[in-house]
């Protein structure tokens, strides 16, 4: 996802807002060489490309971590002004919230890779036939799994992307076949913003911790599904929860911590606050549901695993 901001996020509560927001071992990220040739036209969806695309424009960081986890790094010559990883994406002005099809045109680009379809971006660069392929918001690990795959396809990485996708899938179980059982599972409160919105079980994000045997306090606040998946949740029902962990995704760009949720009205008696379970998340890899997810599950992971069982 672009960089999501919190704010902005607890702002719209839209769950694509998640779209414009490597795995365990780093050494173990770089994608594997030899791939052989891959045999052009190609054709992902409705879209088929003629050759292999040399100037990708991508308005997504997801996106861009994806393709450069796949090896087309070297193809991706520009991405919007929230994409930040690897250190040395070719960051532009461009935006993924206010897409515009001029500027975009003026990369000269032989694909674009986005999330959301902002501003009837999709049609006006099609109008200028300009390849578009949109990773919009996982819900689901596999959905990360066919994007990653389906960018290898469309750039002429297939064989890295199949490669970086097992070990995704191979690195999530062995985290979660480690876990230790419980009688009784452990709750957590996911902190999108100080605003206290947060995320259920039915997002992505919430798919994560349901991997590490988590029970998510924020379900009940949206059964009737008004929120998305995304409701507000008050003080006061945070503080009836307890719960056992507080996971704030917003350190960085809320400067939230450990002290600043102890120093909140009624929170320092919850749970998480006594027992130094308040766990701050690196804020751009919990927007993303690229190759990183895994080092966020194992935060998760590590953390629940110091509680006795």
């Amino acid at each position: 996802m672009f960089r999501r901001t919190p704010r902005l996020f607890a702002a719209t509560l839209a769950v694509t807002a998640l779209a414009l927001g490597a795995c365990a071992d780093k050494a173990d990220d770089q994608p594997s060489t030899g791939t052989a040739a891959a045999a052009y036209p190609v054709t992902v969806g409705a879209l088929t490309l003629d050759k292999r695309p040399e100037k990708i424009v991508v308005l997504s960081p997801t996106a861009t971590e994806m393709l450069f986890a796949i090896g087309a790094g070297p193809q991706v010559t520009a991405v919007d002004d929230q994409s930040n990883y690897p250190a040395d994406v070719p960051k532009t002005d461009l935006s993924a919230f206010q897409p515009n099809a001029e500027a975009i045109a003026g990369k000269n680009p032989d694909l674009v890779v986005l999330s959301d379809d902002r501003n009837k971006i999709v049609e006006q660069l099609g109008k200028l036939k300009i390849p578009v392929y949109q990773t919009p918001a996982a819900t689901t690990l596999d959905d990360s799994y066919r994007q990653i795959t389906e960018l290898g396809t469309l750039t002429g990485h297939a064989d890295q992307a199949t490669d970086v996708a097992s070990r995704m899938k191979d690195d999530i179980a062995k985290l979660v076949k480690d876990l230790p059982q419980r009688a009784e599972k452990l709750t957590y409160f996911h902190e999108l913003g100080p605003e206290l919105y947060s995320a259920t079980s039915k997002t992505f994000i919430g798919s994560l911790y349901s991997q590490a045997g988590l029970t998510n306090i924020a379900d009940p606040a949206d059964a009737d599904g008004k929120s998305f998946g995304y409701p507000q949740l008050s003080q006061e029902f945070i503080v009836k929860a307890d719960p056992d962990f507080v996971f704030l995704a917003d350190a960085k760009c809320c400067q939230q911590n450990a002290d600043t949720v102890k120093a909140r009205s009624g929170w320092a008696g919850l749970t998480a606050v006594k027992n130094n379970q308040v766990v701050a998340l690196d804020d751009d890899v919990a927007s993303r549901w690229g190759p990183r997810v895994v080092d966020l599950l194992r935060v998760i992971i590590d953390a629940v695993a110091k509680v006795p069982a």
